[in-house]
């Protein structure tokens, strides 16, 4: 939750929705959101058994079509958070870069290429998710600086800039789709559909423990997140940017170490999501002996380098951060999260619950299917319409 993702929901977030829209948006989200992963937190122990991956638990339930369509579903949503984490990437070293000179020398596709590369020597580095270890207390740090110098020069500017607009794009249509976009981005900010992964190592009583991981996150853990959302939206109005450290003013190398920690947590939180995907490869062709083995230097360097190349080029062709956070709303955050989820609680507690409350989860299951569905036609809209006002391998 805590990416720097966080630095582009003033302008995914709350430009297309507004003060109200926005504001609800976001509380209602992070609820709905928290009661989601808190029924799986509560399932994830069913049959007598723990399964530590989502798919595991599809599987059990349902047959192995399930455990198949959920593992698919899971790399779908973190190959499109991947994606992401290399457009912010690219972004904060272009950022980074136009600070000392704005000479319009190197483009935003280069820039990507670059963060793209730290990626895979990252990769190449931390051959297991067990690795990063001292990693994640620097992710942590990284997030620290970026989220606090951004929320003190919005603050600065928010406090001596005129009045700003407010306000929504004019033409219905474009902000009927615009919202639509939004509720994607929205799913998106609090939800990654591992949470049976992540919690995998927790000690028992791991229902118990998960539930009260659940609610630190999504009570103390929420907070860096509407700050610098909430901040930057009233600091520069519908001029917010998807990436806004293209918006404060400051000294230079106040922002330069912003965009840096910004970049630095990117290659790290990019690791993260890709881990899964690269056990997967790890498992399928072979990985076996010592990490720093020669011959497995070199997989890690072919298997993960082409993974991340074709992250890369697809980063570059189309670096529309908020469009790709509305659809990988669409295609795996809203089934994974809201309505696999409902339906499961369903499964396992039948005969638990009352007629109201199976009532209650069903509409849940109808619900978010009809606003996957939209959300999808929308965030296919938006990059349509994006990919019109910009080229491919555009410099934005």
């Amino acid at each position: 939750m805590n990416s720097a993702y966080a630095l582009g929901y003033a302008g995914a977030v709350m430009v297309p929705l507004g003060w109200i829209g926005g504001v609800i948006g976001l509380m209602l989200a992070a609820v709905i959101s928290l009661y989601a992963n808190a029924l799986i937190a509560k399932i994830h122990e069913y049959g007598g058994k723990r399964h530590i991956r989502y798919r595991d638990l599809a599987g059990f339930m349902y047959g192995r079509i399930a455990f198949v369509v959920v593992w698919g579903l899971q790399y779908a949503n973190l190959f499109l958070i991947n994606i992401g984490f290399i457009i912010l990437g690219g972004q904060s070293l272009k950022a980074f870069y136009v600070l000392f000179r704005d000479d319009d020398g190197m483009k935003l596709p280069y820039f990507t290429a670059i963060a793209g590369l730290g990626c895979v020597l990252f990769a190449i580095a931390v051959p297991h998710l067990s690795s990063l270890r001292a990693w994640l207390a620097a992710s942590t740090f990284f997030s620290l600086v970026y989220i606090t110098i951004t929320f003190v020069l919005s603050l600065k500017d928010g406090m001596s800039a005129p009045p700003r607009d407010y306000g929504l794009p004019e033409s219905k249509a474009s902000r009927a789709f615009a919202i639509i976009g939004a509720t994607g981005n929205l799913v998106f900010a609090f939800n990654t559909g591992m949470v049976p992964e992540i919690q995998a190592t927790l000690r028992p009583p791991v229902v118990d423990n998960m539930l009260k991981a659940l609610y630190l996150q999504f009570t103390l853990g929420s907070v860096p997140v509407f700050a610098v959302t909430f901040v930057g939206y009233w600091a520069y109005g519908s001029s917010s940017s998807s990436y806004l450290l293209n918006n404060v003013s400051g000294p230079v190398w106040v922002k330069a170490l912003a965009n840096l920690a910004a970049f630095l947590q990117s290659i790290i939180s990019l690791h993260i999501f890709a881990s899964p995907t690269y056990e997967f490869l790890d498992t399928k062709y072979g990985f076996k002996g010592s990490a720093v083995d020669f011959r497995n230097v070199v997989f890690r360097t072919i298997v993960r380098g082409g993974y991340l190349a074709i992250t890369t080029l697809l980063s570059a062709l189309l670096p529309f951060l908020g469009d790709f956070m509305s659809l990988t709303g669409a295609i795996s955050t809203f089934p994974l999260t809201f309505i696999l989820p409902n339906h499961m609680y369903l499964v396992a507690m039948e005969k638990q619950l009352a007629s109201l409350q199976k009532k209650w989860h069903w509409l849940n299951i109808v619900f978010f299917g009809f606003a996957s569905a939209t959300v999808l036609v929308a965030a296919f809209r938006l990059i349509a319409v994006d990919s019109k006002t910009y080229h491919m391998f555009a410099d934005l």
